[in-house]
């Protein structure tokens, strides 16, 4: 592998771990200066039940992250069309798919029982995008597992 390829897959891992530090970040900090939370202590911020669920359902895109990183690292040692690879691609699929989910769930929830002074409008588009987002990673992921199954079945017989 060229030195430009394995600096290009670097450079995508550096992003990947950016990207989980940056949300992690923002996870920390967004509870202390947002919405019903920001008169909480900080025993009660971290156990309200909304902001507990939003921790938990951030699990899967955090796994989806790691196998992301992860595939990255097989294509940077040229070990892209294995086994390995087709199982983080199922991976990153699952943890859309269940993070899509998550989002409608929530979003489902802030629409029936939202503050009557309250417009949740922001929030409902800013879950509609993020779920297209997580179907779209999901569909994007299936259709790469499917096309590496396939090289994988025809380089085995």
């Amino acid at each position: 592998m060229g030195a430009m390829k394995k600096s290009s897959v670097m450079f995508l891992q550096v992003v990947v771990a950016a990207l989980g530090i940056v949300a992690l970040m923002v996870m920390m900090r967004f509870p202390l200066t947002e919405g019903r939370a920001v008169n909480l202590d900080m025993i009660s911020i971290y156990t309200d039940p909304f902001i507990v669920f939003g921790y938990l359902a951030s699990v899967p895109f955090f796994v989806a992250l790691h196998q992301a990183f992860t595939l990255l690292g097989y294509l940077g040692r040229n070990k892209v069309f294995s086994l390995s690879s087709i199982k983080a691609l199922r991976n990153i699929r699952y943890c859309a798919i269940i993070q899509s989910i998550l989002i409608v769930m929530v979003a489902l929830y802030i629409r029936i029982f939202h503050a009557k002074d309250d417009d949740p409008a922001g929030f409902i588009a800013v879950s509609i995008v993020a779920t297209f987002v997580s179907i779209v990673i999901a569909t994007v992921a299936a259709v790469f597992e499917r096309t590496l199954k396939k090289y994988f079945e025809i380089s085995t017989f």
